[in-house]
């Protein structure tokens, strides 16, 4: 029989040998493969930081990965998104590794961002200003609507809209005319600044123009130059 010192040395020699895995380190893949739960969280954190700029709050849910896909560990794979891609709504996210290995997958992911958008509180008719009492705000996912959702009533006050609008309908800034700020046929201002100079001259606008919308200008001697529309029946002129 062995003495029990010698058999506690023994027990206490092997589990100096055996891995490590309190305090919930997970086990490292078998063969070195990359653990895909983990790409799943890279995904995750891409997302919310491209979307991050969006008014509101935003949630990312990662689509399934397929758990017989088998990649070699990487220990820093890189999240992208492909040319034309949007960080929300419906989207497809890129994953890469370059070092040691070179693999690249793509999951499907869905980005929610639940915001208030301003929509019209009765029907709106075309060419109208807005005013805001025919406004109201409305909680829901913005990211799964077309771009240029209006979240800020006062960016619609005073934009007309270029369709007729149904009650409840939200509103886009790319259907809202803004309040022009130089008339047709009205005296402005043609500004052209350039390194070092500035010049200015009169002319006479040829059509209506919002703030920063381009206009054309016909100027005393008959030439028509293009300018963006400013305050105050300022053009300027790009040099």
């Amino acid at each position: 029989m062995k003495p029990l010192v010698s058999i506690v040395l023994s027990a206490s020699l092997l589990l100096a040998a055996a891995p490590v895995f309190a305090q919930g380190v997970p086990a490292p893949a078998a063969g070195g493969r990359q653990n895909l739960n983990a790409l799943k969280g890279v995904a995750e954190q891409f997302l919310k930081t491209e979307a991050g700029g969006m008014p509101g709050e935003v949630s990312v849910k990662i689509g399934v990965i397929d758990p017989r896909t088998a990649l070699a560990a990487c220990p820093a794979p890189q999240a992208f998104l492909q040319p034309g891609a949007r960080a929300w709504g419906k989207t497809t996210v890129g994953l890469r590794c370059t070092a040691p290995s070179n693999w690249t997958l793509f999951v499907q992911a869905q980005v929610s961002v639940q915001a208030e958008y301003v929509a019209a509180a009765l029907p709106l008719a075309q060419g109208q200003p807005v005013e805001a009492s025919q406004l109201v705000l409305v909680k829901g996912d913005i990211a799964a609507m077309p771009a240029g959702i209006v979240t800020d009533i006062k960016q619609a006050i005073g934009r007309t809209p270029t369709v007729s609008l149904a009650a409840g309908t939200p509103l886009r800034l790319d259907t809202l005319k803004s309040k022009p700020v130089v008339q047709a046929n009205q005296a402005v201002r043609l500004v052209l600044n350039g390194h070092g100079f500035s010049l200015s001259a009169d002319g006479k606008a040829i059509g209506s123009a919002g703030d920063g919308q381009l206009v054309q200008v016909r100027t005393p001697s008959g030439q028509v130059v293009s300018g963006m529309a400013r305050a105050g029946g300022m053009v300027d002129v790009a040099f």
